[in-house]
């Protein structure tokens, strides 16, 4: 199971990821309180493990913005949080040839899921639904709308992931990869012991399913 902390925007959080050595970090450079600015992911980026791909997370942005994001920040993954379309994704395969692009889904009704479905991106990652947020709200994601789906390929799951709940949900539904903002912050920034703690967490459970 790949794990995937997001919100990385201080060079003490990525003297944890360094640490622990998720999979993935995430940059988000739309508009929230952890945003960052593509030449202040860059230089973060410069810092991190050459061994940890690079996410940045965008909302409604237009390709041509994010192509130069990715580029600057030297991105490996193009993680869309709007209401993009299948004819955005396919411009930003033209523009971004070598970069996977991800879907998030605000998991609202039956119908959320398989509408992300045919929009074409590589990866869909499913989120809890806010009216007034695109993510990293801390709620947790319709876990029942999920399941109804019955999803047969790969896919991530995110929405309100943390310590206490993480394990039982990646038991039930066996995500390709969990995704964690909230889950490991104290009062808005990134906890080193928190960190710790869904990590063990996470370890302990891809054992039993190796196992």
């Amino acid at each position: 199971m790949k794990i995937k902390f997001c919100g990385i925007r201080r060079p003490e959080d990525v003297a944890y990821m360094n640490e622990f050595r998720p999979d993935y970090v995430g940059f988000v450079f739309a508009g929230t309180k952890r945003r960052v600015t593509p030449e202040k992911a860059a230089a973060l980026a410069r810092l991190l493990d050459a061994g940890i791909r690079k996410v940045g997370v965008f909302v409604d942005e237009p390709p041509e913005n994010i192509a130069r994001a990715v580029k600057l920040a030297g991105l490996n993954v193009v993680q869309l949080h709007g209401s993009e379309t299948a004819q955005g994704i396919e411009r930003l395969r033209t523009l971004l040839p070598e970069a996977e692009i991800w879907k998030a889904v605000r998991v609202k009704n039956s119908g959320s899921i398989p509408h992300a479905q045919r929009l074409g991106a590589n990866m869909l990652l499913l989120d809890s639904f806010s009216v007034t947020e695109q993510g990293g709200t801390g709620k947790t994601a319709d876990l029942n709308l999920i399941r109804k789906a019955n999803l047969s390929s790969p896919f991530f799951l995110a929405g309100g992931l943390n310590s206490g709940n993480i394990g039982p949900i990646v038991r039930e539904f066996s995500p390709y990869g969990v995704d964690v903002s909230s889950g490991i912050e104290t009062g808005g920034v990134k906890d080193r012991r928190k960190i710790e703690q869904i990590m063990r967490i996470l370890r302990k459970e891809s054992g039993k399913a190796e196992g």
